[in-house]
């Protein structure tokens, strides 16, 4: 079957889903494969369940007139996302970075919201699934959409620029996130790139934030729209304050790196025509969740959680910031790094030497690669081990960060501090 015949029962009710344990009714069921588990199987099941049509990639499946064989299936996922952003012909907004692309995307999302009916990618949805799914989340009332697009290897945002074809598009920064798939910095900066050389090929516009040496160089030959020139960053303590066009902006969002997190929100939403009021409704009202920088009071302690990932860049501004806000009685948590390859031991033990320059109050590291470290501070190879040792010594009226990439799951922390 062509994509356009199944575009043509796709849009007989706008929804597409992968996983039987949250099937929609009428929804298109694709059949996706993984390493451990052959979405054929549920084909089936999934008609069961009230799915209008499945789509799997194999001959033995294809039992049912409701079933439909294709080559490929996630190669077909991809397909008709692509065919269903051309055929709703809407602005879409391609967002990437090492560091606050969700953030980003969600201050964005909020800001356009104001005045459009939006459609972002949910979550972190945010590869070559993630991005079908969010298109194909869109739909005819759909009138601009944001789509965050991830990567741990060079290609990968090339890849993903085909299916979404964006008409805008901005790089948070270049940090060191997935140095090990990435072979270093300067892969990270070629590879997070390949948003600029579409948008370049392509005669699109690029957000550019003019403090970012690597993003001015990259876009001299692109269109591009700089930052608003009336945003002023205000202060920290610990929520950004900014001014905008002369209206005071009061944040939820912890760290001066959140500043051009909002910043762009701020120069999208002018760019688009929404209005001052509008943009600082927005930004007020984003409160983080998911474990990105959440503040959360405690009975005895005061906890900024920021867990849900960690590289070395994102760990050094998160330490920085805690360093300057201010609150007494300082503790931080510091979870592993992972994905950092050959450097992941000397980029451990440059966290490790700035904590002891910056002189906390407690310090406490966790996980096998800061094991491996030389600290004076406390330094624990489990998770089990710290949480043993919290136990016998219980921390009150401390200010609390707790930062480690997800894989430590360090949100697990709040069960044991109170």
């Amino acid at each position: 079957m062509k994509i356009k015949d199944i575009y043509n029962l796709y849009t007989e009710h706008f929804l597409v889903d992968t996983d039987t344990r949250s099937i929609r009714k009428d929804t298109l069921f694709f059949a996706l494969k993984g390493e451990n588990f052959n979405g054929n199987n549920f084909a089936k099941k999934a008609l069961e369940l009230g799915a209008k049509y499945a789509i799997v990639d194999e001959d033995i499946y294809d039992t049912n007139p409701n079933i439909i064989l294709v080559d490929n299936v996630l190669k077909t996922l991809q397909k008709l996302a692509n065919y269903h952003r051309n055929a709703l012909n809407i602005p879409i907004i391609g967002l990437t970075g090492s560091n606050g692309k969700t953030t980003t995307k969600e201050l964005i999302n909020s800001v356009l919201s104001k005045k459009y009916k939006t459609t972002a990618t949910i979550g972190n949805l945010n590869n070559h699934i993630g991005v079908p799914l969010t298109l194909l989340s869109m739909t005819p009332k759909t009138e601009i959409g944001i789509v965050e697009m991830g990567a741990n290897h060079q290609k990968e945002i090339e890849f993903l620029c085909t299916i979404c074809e964006p008409n805008f598009g901005y790089i948070t920064n270049f940090g060191k996130a997935h140095l090990e798939g990435f072979g270093g910095i300067e892969g990270v900066i070629k590879a997070k790139s390949e948003l600029y050389t579409y948008l370049e090929k392509n005669n699109k516009i690029v957000f550019v934030n003019p403090c970012d040496k690597i993003q001015v160089k990259k876009t001299k030959n692109i269109t591009s729209v700089n930052f608003n020139k009336n945003l002023h960053f205000l202060e920290v303590n610990p929520f950004v304050k900014l001014s905008n066009n002369s209206i005071i902006i009061q944040s939820n969002l912890i760290g001066k790196y959140n500043y051009t997190n909002i910043a762009i929100a701020c120069t999208i939403g002018d760019y688009f025509k929404v209005s001052n009021k509008e943009i600082k409704e927005a930004i007020e009202s984003y409160i983080p969740e998911n474990n990105r920088s959440q503040i959360i009071y405690k009975k005895h302690n005061k906890v900024i959680l920021d867990a849900y990932n960690a590289n070395p860049s994102s760990m050094k501004a998160a330490l920085e910031n805690f360093d300057a806000i201010n609150e007494v009685n300082k503790t931080v948590f510091l979870g592993d790094m992972f994905e950092l390859g050959e450097t992941s031991l000397k980029e451990h033990q440059t966290i490790v030497d700035l904590v002891e320059k910056l002189n906390f109050d407690n310090s406490y590291f966790v996980g096998e690669n800061f094991h491996q470290t030389e600290s004076s501070k406390a330094t624990f190879k489990t998770f089990d081990n710290l949480i043993e040792y919290l136990k016998n010594n219980p921390l009150k009226h401390q200010s609390i960060l707790i930062k480690g990439s997800r894989g430590m799951r360090l949100e697990r922390l709040l069960d044991i501090i109170n």
